[in-house]
This record gives C-alpha cells, sequence and structure tokens, in this order.
C-alpha cells in the first residue's frame, strides 16, 4: 500500500504527494500516482506549451467519475515558487475583477499540479510577459467538433481542406487530437488582436460551411450539428482557452490530446490515443507539433 504521504525532490522543489495509489481512470486502472509518472516524462515536450500561458485546468479529486471543476485562480496554500499572473477577469462568473493564474514554467509545477488531480490543462492563444504585460494572439487554434454519426473520418477530412485553405493565406498548420471527440488545427501567426484572429477564423468557417454545407457547419447549434463538424473558429476569443498538446483528458482510457502527423490524417483510420501510446509516439517522432512555437513558420494574418 502507498504511503499516505511522500516528500519528494523535484529539480530542487520540495513537495509532498498524497493518495498516489488512488484510481482516477476506472476503466484501466489508472493512479495518481501513474498520472503524475505521465506528466514527468512527458515534461519535456509539455513544458513550452505551458510556458508563458495563463492556466485553467480541470481538477478530479476522486477520479473521473466523481465531481469535477474547472479551477482558473491559483489555490490557496501554493508553494510559494509557483509562478502566477494577475489579469482582469470581465464577466467573471463569480463577480471577480482578477484573476490570479498559475504559469506552468517548470516541471515541480507540473507535478504539484498532478497531486492535485489537475487532469486537464488548458491554455490560451496568448501569452503574459515575465512582468504581466499581455501580449496578442500567437496563434490561430480551431477546434473540429463532429455532430453523430460523424467521427474523426469526418473530422480528418475537414482538417485536410482547413490545412490547405489556412496555407492559401501563408499559415502552417499542425493538427492533433483533442484526446476527446475530435481534431484540433494550430498556426502560429506574428502577434494580433484576438479580436482579429477570430474574426479571421469565422470567415474561413463560414467559407467552408458555404462549399460543404453536408460536411461541414458553423455554428453552435445543435440542431445544425448531427452528422458535421463544427469548424469551432470561437476557440480564438481571448477569454477561452483549448486543451495544451499532450495534456490528459478525463475519458475512459486516459486519452491524451495527441499530436499527429499530416500522414496520418491522410491515410485515415484515426483514434483517440492514451498515455503509454503518446509516450511511446514521443520517443519515436519527438515533438510533432514542434512548427507551432518555430517562428520560421509564424506568419502575418491577411488584411481584410
Amino acid at each position: 500500500m502507498t504511503a499516505a504521504r511522500v516528500g519528494v525532490s523535484v529539480e530542487g522543489r520540495t513537495l509532498s504527494l498524497s493518495n498516489l495509489d488512488k484510481v482516477l481512470f476506472p476503466a484501466n486502472g489508472v493512479t495518481k500516482g501513474e498520472v503524475i509518472d505521465y506528466y514527468t516524462r512527458i515534461s519535456a515536450v509539455l513544458l513550452p506549451y505551458l510556458a508563458g500561458r495563463a492556466l485553467t485546468v480541470i481538477r478530479f479529486p476522486n477520479g473521473i467519475e466523481g465531481s469535477s471543476f474547472f479551477e482558473k485562480n491559483a489555490p490557496r496554500g501554493r508553494p510559494e515558487w509557483v509562478r502566477t499572473v494577475r489579469l482582469p477577469a470581465p464577466g467573471s462568473t463569480k463577480n471577480r475583477e482578477t484573476i490570479d493564474y498559475v504559469v506552468v514554467e517548470e516541471l515541480a509545477t507540473l507535478v504539484w499540479l498532478a497531486n492535485l488531480a489537475a487532469l486537464e490543462l488548458h491554455v490560451h492563444q496568448w501569452r503574459v510577459g515575465p512582468r504581466g504585460k499581455v501580449h496578442g494572439a500567437d496563434q490561430v487554434v480551431v477546434d473540429l467538433d463532429p455532430g453523430p454519426p460523424a467521427g474523426l473520418t469526418e473530422c480528418a477530412t475537414v482538417a485536410l481542406t482547413l490545412r490547405d485553405r489556412l496555407a492559401a493565406d501563408g499559415l502552417s498548420a499542425v493538427v492533433k487530437t483533442s484526446g476527446s471527440k475530435g481534431l484540433q488545427l494550430n498556426a502560429p501567426i506574428v502577434e494580433a488582436d484576438p479580436g482579429r484572429t477570430s474574426d479571421y477564423l469565422r470567415g474561413i468557417a463560414q467559407e467552408l460551411e458555404r462549399e460543404h454545407p453536408d460536411l461541414v457547419v458553423s455554428s453552435m447549434k445543435k440542431a445544425l450539428r448531427p452528422g458535421k463538424v463544427l469548424l469551432d473558429w470561437s476557440q480564438n476569443n481571448p477569454a477561452k482557452t483549448t486543451v495544451a498538446p499532450y495534456s490528459l483528458r478525463a475519458r475512459p482510457g486516459a486519452t491524451v490530446s495527441t499530436p499527429l502527423q499530416w500522414s496520418e490524417v491522410e491515410a485515415g483510420g484515426l483514434v483517440q490515443m492514451d498515455v503509454a501510446t503518446v509516450l511511446a509516439r514521443v520517443e519515436q517522432y519527438g515533438d510533432l507539433y514542434a512548427d507551432s512555437l518555430s517562428d520560421e513558420h509564424r506568419a502575418a494574418l491577411p488584411r481584410p
């Protein structure tokens, strides 16, 4: 039986880990200790996607079949070395004027969050500087969400069409599974007003909807979505977040938001992948999402 609390040192930081044998994913018995192990082993490729970004987590203290909650505000009692940034909170459902977001820039913070059963890690498409200044959007993101009976096959078709459409505007997109139902695309851009990125993607979504009315939908209305793929341009709203590459999802089987090669999307037969598969893929291929961080692939949004 695992001890109730275990003291560990992570890159010079002292942490107290608890309940490591608690099962968080009952379908395949994945424990909190195994979640911490996964985030530790994947950290080299995960941390660059969290660095400099305000973090929202979804915590599952009693596993994915228990209650859960979104957490934007950094929890009380956090270690003094955990970086936070205070940002305005317009429209806060809890009537807050500001939120103290966690910013993950080292392995110890990632392990600390995993110990809190923060399974899902979600970030914005903009960064904050070392002194807390909010920068413009440095990426465009698109969530492809299938409405049953559509699934990953239909998402792959839309992803390839969207990739080519973005390329026509000089944008170089990478692709990953959401770890849930669909796929997500990301293209690095020169910093822009998030309002511009949202408007740009809305125009693209509506354009593809007109060209492929039996496959693509740009509206969130549920009545329009069965059998089609929602091209969710609204993820570029500065208040919204998207699950980070390599983040776990609270799904049976401990699935992960997994970067893909475009050749895999072209070949079809996509599935949502689990922890063991993702670790093996990174060992084999490295970080397939790295182009989204590369200045070499960064492009300006086209002007209206």
